[in-house]
């Protein structure tokens, strides 16, 4: 978020990441301006690291992520690249 980007794209790629935390994703749920809002269940999953499964764009516009083990569609604010996951 904040970051110049071509249209397509993306932020993260296929590999490790975090779901922030459950302040973030509870801001990020009232002030979102999103195609695909989160859902409450997903505030579950703040903290919890997952690999990216798929990638996609709704139409030009939101970056949208696919996690492994973790369910629901994850916006691009919401994951965060993890450096070193061991």
């Amino acid at each position: 978020m904040g970051e110049t980007k071509q249209p397509y794209e993306m932020r993260l790629s296929i590999g490790k990441v975090r779901i922030k935390s459950r302040d973030f994703l509870q801001e990020f749920q009232r002030t979102g301006r999103f195609h695909d809002p989160l859902k409450d269940f997903q505030f579950d999953y703040a903290g919890r690291i997952g690999t990216v499964s798929w990638l996609g764009h709704y139409f030009g516009a939101d970056e949208l992520y696919g996690l492994e083990g973790i369910p629901g569609i994850w916006n691009e604010p919401c994951p965060e690249r993890v450096e070193n996951s061991n």
